[in-house]
């Protein structure tokens, strides 16, 4: 069986039971996202298809976070799966595969810079202070991560100071293209700068343009953020890997589930740059949140504080 949804697609569109199947459950899940209410016989029909994709490869594949039809992988995985998101904020599963593991996160600062110029090292000794501005730097000697770096700021800061709003859909996308397309050597650094006074904070904050990535004229409640994440299947992805990478145990000594502190900082990583997009809360700590509140949340606060908490009290990430 194959681990990747379009090949594992492909494979049973040519079987004609199992195309026949799965063209019932691509009716289920549009019915369900025009939000038609379906009669019994059509429940149960959709019902039997889901079981009856239990053998087939489909049920087991995955998607990788930087391949090139990565929305259409996601929509085959949704499909398959889509009981799992019946309103609910608990997803259940990834739709991506296992995450590296913790060495594919330990890269020496100067042996990188040496790898990529070795000529230029000697610009960083001066960022000792600022190792922000020193991952900057780094990324700066990277014509891809330079270029994508500043795609992404030149279309979040448009508007920026004036009566125009920024466009958010589209500083999102450069935010995801610059966390997909460059090496995690360079995103993490400047994502994960360790600061020590609160310019080098000032600067970490920003790394996202938060006045247009992150920040609303007056902070929506989390609910609806969710709702929204929840219509985006790029977003419901994010969060799913999200809470399977950073699910916090209260009994485990590191506070991890999965005890994998790697696989949960990229699967923040992947939040950002979504309708849920986090960032620090402020220029003197580590600790990240949404922008959103749980006022006049009435029967649902406890529902909304625990997105919230995901972010602000996770032991895990």
């Amino acid at each position: 069986p194959s681990s990747d949804c379009v090949v594992a697609e492909q494979l049973c569109l040519s079987d004609s039971t199992c195309n026949a199947t799965y063209r019932t459950l691509e009716n289920c899940v549009l019915a369900k996202t025009r939000l038609l209410s379906l009669d019994d016989d059509s429940r149960v029909r959709c019902l039997n298809a889901e079981l009856d994709l239990g053998n087939s490869s489909l049920l087991h594949c995955r998607c990788h976070r930087r391949m090139k039809r990565q929305e259409h992988c996601l929509r085959v995985f949704w499909t398959v799966h889509s009981s799992m998101t019946d309103g609910e904020m608990n997803l259940e599963t990834s739709p991506y595969e296992n995450p590296a593991n913790e060495e594919h996160w330990k890269t020496d600062y100067n042996k990188l810079a040496a790898l990529v110029s070795g000529k230029n090292c000697s610009q960083l000794a001066g960022d000792a202070t600022n190792p922000c501005l020193r991952a900057t730097h780094v990324c700066n000697l990277s014509k891809k991560c330079f270029r994508l770096r500043t795609d992404y700021a030149s279309i979040c800061t448009k508007g920026a100071g004036s009566e125009d709003v920024c466009d958010r859909r589209k500083c999102h996308r450069g935010l995801r293209n610059f966390f997909e397309k460059v090496p995690e050597d360079f995103t993490k650094r400047i994502l994960f700068c360790p600061c020590q006074d609160e310019f080098c904070g000032e600067r970490r904050r920003k790394t996202i343009v938060p006045e247009c990535s992150f920040q609303y004229n007056t902070k929506p409640n989390c609910l609806w953020l969710l709702d929204s994440c929840l219509e985006d299947r790029i977003c419901k992805s994010r969060l799913a890997d999200f809470q399977q990478n950073c699910q916090p145990v209260d009994m485990s000594p590191d506070g991890c589930s999965l005890h994998n502190h790697a696989a949960c900082l990229q699967a923040y990583m992947g939040m950002i740059g979504t309708p849920m997009t986090p960032n620090y809360v402020s220029n003197s700590s580590v600790e990240v949140s949404l922008w959103c509140t749980c006022e006049n949340s009435g029967n649902q606060k406890e529902k909304c504080d625990q997105i919230l908490g995901m972010f602000e009290s996770n032991k895990c990430l």
